[in-house]
């Protein structure tokens, strides 16, 4: 005799970056399986392989690492694991008047959202006439970031060249596919040190998951606000 076959249960979600509604799943056995043996080995790579798979499968296809955006990645996830496992996590955070004595706190991931700094802008100006124009990290650029000896400014750099989707020079517009790799290293490496400070903007204020908790320190009374930004805050 056969045994059953199990149903499943499916939710929809709307995409932060599209706002197109997708269907996912929990998470299956084999599936956590998977992401806690990566989770175990503290190999990056391999937790990030094991994540894009896993949010893959668990919305049908629909929401891909090596097409949408990381903020997008992250978002599904949290509401793929609080279907999945819960929808409250216990984090430890420090108190903000004196970084040093931490709090026991309990966060709802239906409340976690993916934010937009108002000053936020995907077109930079570099001068009158050389505006850039970028597209936001995915999953695979910063997987291919992961495990070598470079230092944090050369893999920012490294993201810089990766995220330039085209470049406007009066009025000629020179897309990523008309360029290549040598062409976009010469021309970052050739930003001044203001022009860099704008392009990197872009990359401080894109859209993240940020939530705001409100915390008191058990030694000196004192209240306070904690942000909690990016998927790793929302995971300890």
């Amino acid at each position: 005799m056969a045994l059953p076959k199990l149903k499943t249960p499916e939710f929809k979600l709307t995409l932060p970056s599209t706002q197109e509604e997708v269907r996912y799943r929990p998470f299956l056995v084999r599936e956590q399986k998977i992401l806690m043996i990566a989770q175990e080995s503290e190999d990056e790579i391999q937790i990030a392989d094991a994540l894009a798979s896993l949010i893959l499968d668990c919305t049908f296809g629909t929401v891909d690492s090596n097409i949408n955006p990381m903020f997008d990645i992250e978002y599904v996830f949290l509401q793929i694991r609080s279907k999945s496992v819960g929808s409250e996590v216990d984090l430890t955070v420090y108190c903000p008047d004196d970084n040093e004595t931490t709090v026991d706190i309990k966060v709802e991931l239906s409340d976690i959202a993916v934010q937009l700094n108002i000053e936020h802008s995907d077109k930079v100006q570099l001068t009158d006439d050389i505006k850039v124009n970028f597209r936001y990290p995915r999953l695979k650029d910063v997987r291919g970031m992961l495990g070598n000896n470079e230092t944090e400014f050369e893999k920012m750099t490294r993201l810089v060249n990766i995220c330039i989707d085209s470049v406007e020079n009066g009025e000629e517009t020179i897309n990523r596919i008309d360029m290549t790799t040598d062409d976009i290293d010469v021309f970052v490496n050739s930003f001044n040190t203001m022009q860099l400070e704008s392009v990197l903007k872009f990359f401080e204020t894109m859209p993240k998951l940020r939530h705001i908790v409100q915390v008191t320190n058990p030694v000196t009374k004192v209240k306070g606000e904690v942000l909690l930004e990016g998927i790793e805050s929302f995971l300890e």
